[in-house]
């Protein structure tokens, strides 16, 4: 039989509303009472109906977490980060996988809203038009990870994506490459916008027109990387600036395949840092995001929203670095 708060109560001889302020941490309970009532639940093994709880108080302590690919290393660190967060704050966490489907990713963020959770964290991706409407017609919080998404007014952790491509680009530029390809992976229209932003400012400052040089490709993923190869030798590619981590490996064995020496004929920088550019070799040179900070951040920030505290600044920018191994020369 399922114990109650009325059972709880009873067993204590005690008030359902002192019980619950035991329950909610309400300092306006004697000490001694607290422990009785505490006694009673640990020997009834009460666990209180999160369900009452969020019609009472108005809130579930839950949190909704919008994902476009669980399998990516890049969004499983965010998500520590945040868990690690949410945890602390007593809130759960519902997530979400859209497969970087808009319609997947529109059908989450209602579903969440429908659930009533306190707040949404969308982590990467690139957030359609119609998402952006729903997230201005709902009261819910939203924070948004690690996107670059700064070109709407939603709440967002972010590195400054534009000084770290062109402090790549610069280098690789310094050090005589000049024929340099983007290979983005569409999870952000804005971010990967940014990146070309900063790589035309490096060719522009050392006295070259970007326009010249920069090519684009795209490739989200280990196997399109891998398919790019020969088209960024038959370009006359001689380095490659690759958001997806996976795509930089597909392109570093693409090499392998076809006995290119890197970094040698190509240098290859990506631009998430996972584990994975560490597991292969040569390790891939890549800018550093802090990843696990972004999501915990991000749900530190949400935190704040949801229970309605001041912030700063609904704009947060951490600190990258760029980690050189031997993908570059």
């Amino acid at each position: 039989m399922t114990v109650t708060i009325y059972d709880v109560a009873r067993e204590a001889k005690v008030s359902m509303a002192t019980v619950s302020r035991v329950l909610n941490g309400n300092p306006n309970v004697k000490p001694e009472t607290r422990k009785k009532v505490k006694d009673v639940i640990d020997r009834l093994n009460y666990r209180p109906n999160a369900v009452a709880r969020g019609l009472a108080s108005k809130k579930t302590t839950t949190v909704g977490v919008i994902i476009p690919d669980i399998s990516d290393l890049y969004y499983s660190a965010l998500a520590r980060g945040l868990e690690d967060i949410a945890e602390m704050y007593n809130y759960q966490i519902i997530i979400t996988n859209t497969d970087q489907d808009p319609k997947k990713e529109r059908n989450a963020f209602l579903n969440l809203v429908s659930k009533q959770v306190d707040g949404i964290i969308f982590l990467g991706g690139k957030l359609d038009s119609e998402v952006l409407q729903d997230i201005e017609n709902s009261k819910v919080p939203v924070v948004v990870c690690g996107s670059g998404e700064e070109d709407n007014d939603i709440p967002n952790v972010n590195i400054n994506y534009y000084e770290a491509a062109k402090e790549v680009s610069a280098k690789l530029i310094a050090d005589g490459t000049k024929n340099i390809c983007f290979v983005t992976a569409g999870y952000s229209r804005f971010q990967e916008s940014r990146m070309i932003e900063g790589m035309k400012k490096a060719y522009a400052e050392a006295g070259l027109n970007g326009d010249d040089y920069l090519t684009t490709e795209e490739a989200g993923d280990y196997e399109r990387g891998k398919g790019i190869f020969g088209k960024l030798l038959d370009t006359d590619r001689d380095a490659v600036i690759v958001i997806s981590d996976e795509a930089a490996i597909g392109i570093l064995h693409g090499g392998h395949e076809h006995g290119v020496a890197m970094p040698q004929r190509l240098q290859i920088v990506s631009c998430s840092n996972t584990r994975l550019v560490t597991m292969v070799r040569p390790k891939i040179s890549s800018i550093a995001v802090p990843l696990y900070d972004l999501g915990a951040v991000g749900m530190r920030l949400l935190t704040k929203l949801m229970n309605e505290e001041a912030v700063d600044s609904k704009s947060v920018e951490l600190p990258y670095s760029i980690d050189y191994r031997t993908t570059t020369r």
